[in-house]
């Protein structure tokens, strides 16, 4: 039985937020931008041509902490639901975990020659577990709290917009400037050094968070009764929500198969000194620049229309990067930019439309399972980022690619092809196999961006 609704989840006006909440939960992003990013760069890389695994076995290596979070993630949700603190239920796992990934991120690339590729490998696995677990912690958290901070949709996309914002920087900065000090000091030690450069940004964003959200504010609703499993198995229920999961999840997967692409593009298809920074500035400057542009969109045309949008662009973007091999580097360039104008449409969406199913839930129960949905969430999407470069190593697997220590193996013909296969058609394939299921979703507000309120569906 369902409890009455005595106060909206939130509780929070519905007018503006002020610009330092918004900012402030932002930085958010520089902490998952930072880890988002480099391991699925540079993590796959650095497995096969630098610790010579093989690409089937690095993709497992890859995958296999990512899946733990699928697990962890709603458990995370779940404590969260159910921390007391002074400090609102969320902001203390923020530095908790922030802290403890920075951490491990550092040890991740750390490793020092143990001998064999087997132990190599052990230590890497084991580290990005570490890692995986500490995300969890803060990231369910961190997605939650939107649903709490306001109970305006219109405003969520606005706090959704600094968020995709300060991420799209923190893409530029990182998959930049990563990739040039590993190529500054040359193997592994670049890759030592990188590490801690990256530990100490996702510090910053940890420590921006913290402080900038201190004077958020934040409702009263009940934590949802019941065990995990049922608490689960009511948000599986939720139609809308399964529809924007499904949706997102598929789209994570492409884009974690182009994200962990760039480099193999750069160095073995453009084979061009510096190729993969400006892969990741054309990819992330347009996101920048467009960003609020896709916010006003959306205003007006509702966020389902919006990111069905940017979708299209993203997927053009990825169909038109299959002449990599045969194009001048301007086009592969031109077609990146593409891309990034399509992800910048294709985060800021979906992000702010998650809170309004969560919170829709929450009004119509009585019951906080935010925590629980953003904890599926943040799973599926861990786990579809984490799939994207697995994918991409099985499909360098059947294109013969010949993994090495050195990093300056030449590639067969049919391993080219293969990169840029995983790189553009497969990418673009699944991003329209994911339309199939954002078309149904139906829980969207008017362009006046009053919310609507769909009755609760079960299935």
């Amino acid at each position: 039985m369902s409890k009455p609704v005595s106060e909206p989840v939130g509780a929070a006006p519905t007018g503006p937020l002020p610009r330092r909440v918004r900012v402030g939960y932002g930085m958010g992003s520089v902490a998952t931008g930072a880890f988002g990013t480099v391991p699925g760069l540079m993590l796959l890389p650095y497995l096969t041509d630098t610790l010579g695994i093989a690409a089937v076995l690095a993709g497992v290596i890859v995958v296999l902490p990512k899946a733990w979070d699928v697990v962890l993630n709603p458990i995370a949700g779940r404590i969260s639901d159910r921390t007391v603190d002074p400090r609102g239920a969320r902001r203390p796992w923020l530095l908790r975990a922030g802290l403890l990934l920075a951490l491990t991120f550092a040890l991740l690339f750390a490793a020092p020659d143990l001998g064999s590729r087997g132990l190599n490998a052990g230590w890497v696995l084991i580290a990005f577990l570490a890692c995986a677990s500490a995300y969890a912690f803060f990231q369910v958290p961190f997605v939650a709290m939107p649903a709490e901070i306001t109970d305006s949709p219109l405003e969520r996309t606005r706090l959704m917009t600094w968020r995709v914002a300060l991420l799209a920087l923190t893409i530029l900065v990182a998959g930049a400037s990563a990739p040039a000090i590993r190529d500054a000091l040359d193997g592994r030690t670049g890759y030592r050094v990188m590490g801690l450069v990256m530990a100490a940004v996702i510090v910053i964003g940890v420590v921006g968070v913290y402080r900038g959200t201190r004077t958020a504010p934040i409702g009263r609703v009940e934590p949802g009764s019941g065990t995990l499993r049922d608490q689960l198995r009511l948000v599986a229920g939720a139609r809308q929500f399964r529809l924007l999961l499904t949706t997102f999840v598929i789209q994570a997967l492409a884009i974690g198969c182009m994200l962990a692409g760039v480099d193999y593009v750069a160095d073995d298809v453009l084979q061009s000194d510096g190729a993969a920074t400006i892969l990741f500035v054309c990819f992330v400057g347009p996101a920048l620049l467009l960003t609020p542009l896709w916010s006003r969109i959306g205003e007006q045309i509702g966020k389902r229309a919006g990111y069905l949008a940017s979708s299209v662009v993203l997927g053009a973007g990825a169909a038109l990067a299959l002449s990599a091999q045969v194009a001048p580097h301007g086009v592969v360039f031109a077609a990146t930019g593409l891309i990034g104008i399509g992800y910048a449409g294709c985060q800021v969406f979906p992000l702010s439309m998650l809170p309004d199913v969560a919170a829709l839930d929450a009004a119509t129960t009585g019951e906080n399972r935010i925590g629980v949905f953003t904890g599926v969430w943040t799973a599926g999407e861990t786990l579809g980022l984490a799939l994207g470069p697995g994918l991409l190593a099985l499909v360098l697997a059947i294109g013969g690619y010949a993994s090495g220590t050195s990093g300056d193996v030449v590639q067969s013909e049919g391993a080219r092809t293969a990169i840029t296969l995983g790189f553009s058609i497969v990418p673009a394939l699944l991003i329209a196999t994911s339309l199939w299921w954002l078309v149904r979703y139906r829980l969207d507000e008017p362009r006046t961006a009053t919310p609507h309120h769909d009755p609760p569906e079960s299935s």
